[in-house]
């Protein structure tokens, strides 16, 4: 096996930053977060939402990038090279079975954004469930989406992985600012900041709670092994703290913008704000129509949803190639093409799943109906729940926090120094990946599988 020294690593603390950002930064903070937030009482959930992303969300991201830097190895190898013979190595084989079946149905969907994007600069109205339910465009597009991303993945770390994202991240950025600035100058615009920014106490319950939760989790891309494999690329005098506090800022910022392209342009046209997942595909096409240059800003819009999603696959893609690298000594050449092409095959249900088959679109389970929400429940939703609880265990009880502390310490000094009598960060992070978040992560589980049970908690 490879020894952390061996493997790449990247050239440069920011490329990693913008890499892990990236990897964060995807379709669940400019398409996920917003309909959710609309669903969820606008301003106040964004409130409770911030709140989990800071006390729950930013300690357990640093609990992988200690567990991925101290292992340096893939996601399997990593918990073996800190605890050899441990039964956690289960996570890492979760996180490769996550990253790998989330890709195969996350690609579908990033290739509709690769659809609409064409469409709005053409100015050719597609009906979404006609355009989704059709494989002659859905498959090809998915194939696109999927190539850019073997592509990516296979130029390696460096030349691949970090190049990309240093052009991708700014790209993403300035699209966003282009499309707010647009959004924010139409008449009426103003309702929906209101509705973002001033919250209503009142609509805050269990409910809201639970979602903000799980969107905190889902955002960041904890519980996905994705931080794992990244860290294990870092160097030992790399800040660890920091770079984990940029890439929490980093997503949040992203998807705080999401809010802001969206509402003022829904509120302006006198739409519903809670139109769920339809908000995006349904919602903002009707709007960009109406806009002066509206093709243009649509076009720029899901071309930015395409960054954003492609800035994640790549790192979906990564943890199961480093792996074959790792522990099974392939190539990147065909680990990367081996693993994307399979994940293509392995996608195609999904792709057929929005109208394209009649089985695979109408078949039920655990309360959801169609293949592909029926895998984001049991993989985009149940196990990523689950390999974040396990993470949190396996810091807090098996290699024990003070171990974590030192190698998050390496390259942050600061992170041990009391700041307040003897209370340091490193204290506060302590108690919080071996009690909060072990419980908050628990509950949230516990409440999940009670929902699928129909004896929901809250």
């Amino acid at each position: 096996m490879q020894s952390a020294e061996q493997r790449a690593q990247w050239g440069s603390r920011w490329g990693f930053i913008l890499a892990a950002a990236g990897s964060a930064v995807g379709l669940g903070n400019i398409w996920r977060f917003p309909y959710v937030t609309g669903e969820n009482g606008g301003a106040a959930f964004v409130v409770v939402y911030l709140a989990c992303v800071l006390l729950i969300g930013l300690p357990l991201l640093w609990n992988e990038l200690a567990i991925g830097r101290a292992g340096g190895r893939d996601a399997v190898n990593s918990f073996l090279a800190i605890r050899p013979r441990t039964g956690f190595a289960i996570t890492g084989v979760f996180c490769l079975l996550c990253c790998f079946l989330v890709l195969s149905y996350y690609g579908v969907i990033a290739g509709w954004t690769v659809g609409y994007a064409f469409t709005s600069l053409t100015r050719r109205h597609t009906e979404f469930g006609q355009f989704a339910a059709d494989p002659k465009w859905v498959i090809p597009l998915f194939g696109v989406f999927m190539l850019m991303t073997i592509l990516i993945v296979h130029g390696g770390v460096q030349k691949g992985i970090e190049r990309w994202s240093k052009l991708l991240m700014p790209a993403l950025l300035a699209m966003a600012v282009l499309v707010i600035l647009r959004s924010l100058t139409l008449p009426g615009a103003m309702a929906g900041v209101e509705y973002y920014l001033r919250p209503d106490f009142s609509k805050i319950n269990g409910s809201v709670l639970i979602t903000a939760l799980g969107q905190a989790l889902f955002s960041l891309s904890v519980g996905w092994g994705l931080m794992i494999t990244y860290a294990s690329y870092v160097k030992k005098d790399q800040n660890l703290v920091s770079s984990g506090f940029w890439v929490v800022i980093t997503d949040t910022a992203v998807a705080i913008l999401g809010g802001f392209m969206v509402f003022p342009a829904v509120f302006a046209f006198g739409m519903k704000p809670d139109a769920g997942t339809a908000l995006t595909f349904k919602t903002l096409p009707a709007v960009f129509e109406q806009m002066p240059a509206g093709n243009l800003v649509g076009c720029v819009f899901f071309l930015l949803l395409m960054v954003a999603a492609l800035t994640s696959s790549i790192s979906m893609l990564e943890v199961p190639v480093a792996w074959l690298l790792d522990d099974r000594k392939l190539s990147r050449n065909v680990a990367s093409w081996g693993v994307g092409l399979l994940a293509f095959a392995i996608g195609i249900p999904s792709a057929l799943s929005a109208g394209g088959s009649k089985w695979l679109t109408e078949v039920k389970f655990l309360g959801k109906t169609g293949f592909l929400d029926i895998m984001d429940l049991l993989v985009g939703t149940l196990l990523i729940v689950l390999i974040a609880l396990l993470c949190s265990v396996f810091t807090g009880y098996v290699w024990k926090p003070a171990n974590a502390v030192e190698e998050l310490a390496s390259g942050c000094p600061g992170f041990k120094k009391p700041f307040l009598g003897s209370v340091s960060l490193a204290g506060i992070w302590s108690v919080f990946v071996r009690y909060v978040c072990p419980i908050v992560i628990g509950f949230i589980l516990v409440n999940l599988v009670a929902d699928l049970a129909g004896k929901k908690l809250f």
